[in-house]
């Protein structure tokens, strides 16, 4: 009995070492088949005969060490240009509903109904006023880019651009994905601070949060295109102008790029030290986008959402902008009396009293940042023929108008060169710092987000000022 229950034990064994045997053969050869296969994929053999691959050849132009970045920007300034101006047609149709038709239309009724004029002021021609400029200014670009970046992103060329930053982000310590965040800031850097989810890394996310405000929004390119074309245009030939004030606002937009770099590198190795986490990036095959799936993502989950925070706070900021103009001591409003006080100071980084006081209380949306300069250039001028009354926000649609507004104001190239820089760096607008919060937790790191780039736009304009009257005199 003894031995044949040795015997079984003995064959038993034999038979698992067999099978692991077999087992342990056929995992190596698999092993080796799969490795086979891959090396024929990607190495290529003399006497082998390559199949075209449309993937990998797409691939050798838009990840080439020399033409991936310089493709990159072609890209990014293509879908730059056609938001601006595929945006100009549909946002000047809006603002003559909205502002041309509708307001005067609310502020009759507001009368008629027996509303006292503070409170008819006060509603409509600020708080309303505000909301519409938000919704004309920001919509059109919105509803125009985000669509176009979605289809880059579908599309599968969204990781290549990340794959070309990767070298540059990761030498400043952060992370290459934080190109993407980057590119979406061009179109609102509230959005784009929803989209740093993508980064793992705790520390690189937050640089990532930081720097954003440093991509140039569509509530800035207005002020950056207007501003360049009247006084950096108007500062050279006509036959130069279009091409100069272009290249003034590619400059400031490449500026920002540039600023998100070096910062992200200070933070790395200042109060956000550590090393720059692997970036395994998978290149998804290209693919024809899916349209309907893109309006849904681009038009419902990033513009009108943002759109609504935006109205939200513009809303309280048009009261606010109404109220300080229209509150007077001794027969001279708040504003004014800000706008003295504060333009020695003003006056040493190259701007104006108009122009703080219109970046402070025009915090919650950059969108109503010109109106909001045009009525306080013509309220501390005294220009009683211009405008649309005390208080009441406006844009004129002829440019000539704006620039005789503004030389009327004191305006001058030097203004304008620190404004451009200026809009670039200050604080985020109040959705993005709402969205900061919310992204972060913390009330820390929302006071930095809002005051290093307020720094660093004073630093910069009190030395471009100290050159330019160096060199001008």
């Amino acid at each position: 009995m003894k031995t044949s229950k040795e015997a079984i034990l003995n064959r038993a064994n034999t038979l698992r070492w067999e099978i692991g045997e077999d087992f342990h053969d056929s995992l190596m050869e698999s092993i080796y088949e799969e490795a086979s296969e891959l090396a024929a994929s990607v190495v290529k053999r003399p006497e082998q005969k390559s199949k075209f691959d449309l993937d990998s050849t797409i691939d050798k132009i838009v990840t080439s060490r020399w033409l991936g970045l310089p493709l990159m920007f072609v890209m990014l300034s293509i879908v730059f240009w056609i938001t601006i101006q595929g945006a100009n047609v549909p946002s000047a149709y809006i603002a003559s509903i909205l502002v041309d038709t509708l307001h005067p239309w609310l502020k009759d009724l507001t009368l008629t109904i027996g509303f006292p004029n503070w409170l008819s002021g006060l509603l409509i021609d600020g708080g309303y006023l505000a909301m519409a400029w938000v919704v004309s200014v920001m919509l059109p670009p919105m509803a125009i880019f985000f669509p176009l970046f979605t289809l880059l992103e579908d599309f599968g060329y969204l990781p290549r651009v990340a794959f070309n930053m990767d070298g540059l982000f990761r030498r400043a310590g952060a992370h290459g994905k934080q190109a993407l965040t980057m590119s979406m800031g061009f179109g609102c850097n509230a959005a784009a601070i929803i989209s740093t989810r993508i980064i793992d890394s705790p520390r690189e996310r937050l640089i990532a949060i930081i720097t954003n405000n440093f991509s140039l929004c569509n509530g800035r390119w207005p002020t950056q295109i207007l501003i360049a074309t009247i006084f950096i245009g108007g500062a050279v030939p006509a036959y130069l102008a279009g091409i100069v004030s272009a290249a003034a606002v590619v400059f400031v937009a490449v500026l920002g790029i540039v600023l998100s770099l070096v910062v992200s590198w200070a933070l790395s190795h200042t109060v956000l030290k550590g090393e720059a986490s692997a970036f395994s990036l998978e290149l998804p095959p290209y693919r024809p986008p899916q349209i309907l799936r893109t309006l849904y993502t681009s038009l419902i989950d990033r513009t009108l959402f943002v759109l609504w925070r935006a109205i939200v706070f513009a809303v309280p900021a048009g009261f606010v902008i109404w109220l300080v103009a229209n509150i007077t001591i001794e027969n001279v409003s708040i504003a004014e009396y800000f706008i003295n006080w504060v333009d020695p100071f003003a006056l040493l980084i190259g701007l104006n009293g108009v122009i703080i006081l219109a970046y402070v209380i025009a915090i919650p949306a950059n969108e109503i940042v010109i109106p909001t300069i045009l009525m306080l250039t013509v309220m501390s001028a005294g220009m009683s023929d211009s405008g649309a009354g005390t208080g009441v926000m406006f844009e004129l649609e002829s440019v000539a108008g704006t620039a005789q507004i503004l030389y009327a104001g004191g305006w001058g190239l030097l203004t304008a060169i620190n404004l451009m820089l200026f809009s670039l760096m200050h604080n985020p607008c109040s959705t993005t710092l709402y969205t900061i919060y919310k992204e972060t937790k913390s009330i820390k790191w929302t006071i930095v987000s809002a005051m290093l780039p307020v720094v660093m736009g004073v630093a910069v304009c009190f030395f471009v000022t100290q050159i330019y009257r160096l060199i001008v005199g």
